[in-house]
């Protein structure tokens, strides 16, 4: 087995947790490094069981108290952006899992490409805004892209053996969120603790208030066209709220092969560490004789305004799909802070979106620049 040595960025995270709960029941798979935000209770804890040869903390402001925790441990401890791509590029690890929330996943992973290590990409960021850097690097390199998202898994799945010139469509579901069904007026009406009440899933706060604006969704049709190199005409949403089936892929004589399971994350990142093989894992399994139904039905882009927005941001290209992610990044830290109402957030996107002129091919520093665009842009409707 190639990726026997793995790295985790965004170690305290749900995608990360869940990743290590994997690594508790597959002893061949060895931790080279840990990385955080700012959660050093629970990296310590991570460091002391796992003895990675490496840990980061991106809170500069953490890592003398964590350098002190963990002395005497022989861990090496870093921290900011370089310790995020110290972590990524040169711990020793075989595959990079990319769990880190936002928009600072994506040096790090350019960091891991050109180290030529495999990346699972849990972080959608990373594509919708630089995939046009991502992509070509990593056929370059020699790198697989193995996606963790468990739509992206489910595609990915249904493609294995099939050439992409045979697809019809690719149908990426989604749950619909806690507030499927409801009215503009009933949405000006949720709270942050109603956003936070996903139905299926078990989630960060911020991809699950993603979920609960759709534009979780929006960002997936970014990324579903960079990792399978399918124009956006080709990939249909369709709203499925049992989260059972999890993607398909229509193609062109006619056959739909979907992926179906019980909502569990640990499925689609057990299937990137060890592609192309399957292992066991324990857990609940998907029994067909419960399922009473399964329903599909289309998207409600006049109600979702983000779901709607993503799409117009991923046909005008370039830095527009920047400015929709850095926009809805704010937002939704404002919408968490109570800060602002829940329709705020694409009313925050659409306002930074009408104020941009797209640059057709940014190049990495382009992109930071039209991150801090965006925050200017809500600094002048909001205030800092």
């Amino acid at each position: 087995m190639k990726n026997n040595n793995i790295a985790i960025l965004g170690s305290t995270g749900s995608i990360g947790t869940q990743t290590l709960a994997i690594v508790r029941n597959h002893p061949e798979l060895k931790v080279a490094a840990l990385a955080a935000g700012s959660n050093i209770d629970l990296l310590e804890a991570q460091a002391r069981e796992f003895h990675p040869k490496t840990v980061a903390i991106y809170d500069e402001t953490r890592w003398k108290e964590l350098c002190e925790r963990l002395n005497g441990t022989g861990i090496s401890v870093v921290c900011g952006m370089d310790g995020l791509n110290e972590t990524a590029g040169g711990s020793g690890a075989d595959i990079v899992v990319t769990a880190v929330v936002g928009m600072i996943g994506i040096e790090p992973t350019i960091k891991a490409i050109e180290a030529g290590k495999d990346i699972a990409l849990a972080n959608k960021e990373t594509l919708v805004t630089a995939g046009h850097i991502i992509m070509p690097l990593a056929r370059k390199k020699g790198v697989r892209i193995l996606p963790v998202d468990s739509e992206h898994s489910a595609i990915f799945q249904s493609l294995n053996g099939e050439p992409k010139e045979r697809i019809a469509s690719i149908l990426l579901t989604a749950s619909g969120g806690p507030f499927r069904g409801k009215s503009k007026e009933e949405l000006q009406k949720m709270t942050v603790e109603d956003a936070l009440k996903h139905p299926n899933w078990s989630m960060g706060k911020k991809i699950t208030v993603d979920s609960a604006t759709m534009v979780n969704k929006g960002l997936e049709v970014m990324e579903a066209g960079w990792l399978f190199d399918v124009p956006l005409e080709k990939i249909q949403v369709l709203v499925h709220p049992q989260s059972i089936v999890h993607s398909a892929v229509e193609f062109v004589d006619g056959a739909v092969i979907a992926q179906m399971g019980v909502p569990d994350m640990k499925l689609p990142i057990q299937y990137a560490l060890f592609y192309p093989d399957r292992r066991e894992l324990f857990g609940q399994r998907l029994r067909l004789t419960q399922i009473r139904k399964l329903t599909f039905e289309e998207p409600d882009p006049e109600t979702f305004r983000g779901f709607a927005l993503a799409l117009s941001a991923a046909k005008t290209g370039g830095s527009m799909p920047t400015i929709y992610n850095a926009a809805n990044e704010r937002a939704v830290r404002m919408f968490l802070e109570k800060r602002i109402g829940f329709m705020d957030i694409p009313a925050s996107i659409e306002y930074c979106m009408n104020r941009h002129q797209a640059t057709a091919s940014p190049t990495f520093e382009e992109i930071l620049s039209a991150e801090q665009e965006a925050n200017r842009y809500l600094d002048e409707k909001w205030g800092k």
